[in-house]
């Protein structure tokens, strides 16, 4: 089974879901919440802290013309330069952040959104990127990222399958084949019946990638499903608290809710377990409540089997129920009462 290495763990084939902790804009420009974050997401049993890596000049441009406004939606109103002026990870923090990530056992990562980005991070020695959804069809940016020769998860929400193939090949071709494909919903909050987990199996397929999920509703069932279908990666939004109001919290999972997540993530995947039809200790157990053949009248000595005086009820300490067609028209070998299971030596 397809595999590849981020930093030192191998993410695809047998192994468990790598989950990825994206803090985004939840730090509000506070350098001590995002510290605060990275603990809470390590607390929370994450694999990996994520950031984006941008500022309003290096994603969009300083314009209040009407092609800048957002129309609907979470930001509706708002101007894109003025949303990201207010939503961007100083890039001073990110050495710092990396490091006490690093420090906890958390992998770091982020999103660059321009080539200065990309150049940036690889600088400060991250070892692996992420493309977002909305730069799933920047191609310079992609080839950019591709040509680092490090492993690339790529979310695919809003792309059609042709732009899908487009970004993969443009991976391919800077010789780079360490991708991981996630299935998403570019909305905000995304809502179950928009999610199509499914897409993410034909993903894998056509493609041949590690397939995951970034997931933007509310709760954990989408991350559930998209596991028991073989998600090797999620990506969920975390904040301290919903309440401190930032341009991601709306639709991001609180300490306790992720830590939540994480546990039935583990959970699903011990269900999930392996191909086998041998009976576990604790099922074997339960083998004296299956059915047997038992006496469900008196019998005497010489006396036929038939279908009035023995049955097949619980418990299952008599004759298995395969035997029971055997077993009638042959006589007793002793009297037997009522109750008794029934035994080879009671058959003549």
């Amino acid at each position: 089974m397809k595999e590849i290495v981020l930093k030192n763990r191998k993410i695809g084939g047998d192994n468990p879901c790598y989950i990825i902790a994206e803090m985004s804009a939840n730090h509000g420009g506070d350098y001590d919440r995002a510290i605060e974050i990275i603990h809470k997401a390590k607390e929370a049993g994450a694999d990996c802290i994520k950031l984006q890596t941008y500022t309003a000049d290096t994603i969009t441009l300083n314009s209040k013309k009407d092609y800048f406004k957002l129309n609907g939606g979470l930001w509706d109103g708002k101007y894109l330069y003025e949303l990201y002026d207010s939503a961007f990870t100083p890039w001073e923090w990110h050495e710092g952040l990396k490091i006490e990530a690093e420090k906890l056992g958390l992998d770091f990562l982020s999103t660059p959104f321009d080539p200065t980005a990309v150049d940036f991070l690889d600088e400060l020695g991250v070892e692996f990127y992420k493309i977002a959804s909305f730069e799933c069809v920047d191609i310079p940016l992609i080839k950019k990222i591709a040509s680092k020769n490090k492993p690339i998860i790529m979310s695919t929400g809003l792309a059609s399958l042709g732009e899908i193939e487009e970004a993969v090949e443009a991976i391919r071709n800077e010789g780079n084949n360490q991708l991981v494909v996630l299935k998403c919903s570019s909305a905000y909050p995304a809502i179950p019946d928009d999610m199509n987990i499914k897409t993410m199996c034909a993903i894998k397929d056509t493609f041949n990638v590690i397939p995951g999920l970034s997931d933007h509703t509310m709760g954990s069932i989408s991350c559930i499903a998209a596991v028991a279908l073989g998600a090797k990666v999620l990506e969920k939004h975390i904040c301290l608290d919903r309440s401190i109001e930032t341009a991601d919290s709306v639709f991001s999972m609180e300490p306790d809710e992720f830590k939540k997540l994480v546990d039935d993530v583990r959970a699903c995947e011990r269900a999930l377990g392996k191909v086998s039809f041998e009976r576990s200790e604790k099922e074997k157990l339960s083998l004296s409540s299956r059915k047997s053949i038992f006496i469900s009248k008196d019998i005497r000595k010489g006396e036929v089997f038939t279908e009035e005086n023995i049955r097949c009820v619980r418990p299952g300490t008599g004759l298995s129920t395969r035997h029971y067609y055997d077993v009638l028209g042959k006589k007793a070998t002793t009297n037997i009462e009522f109750g008794e299971p029934l035994k080879w030596n009671m058959i003549e």
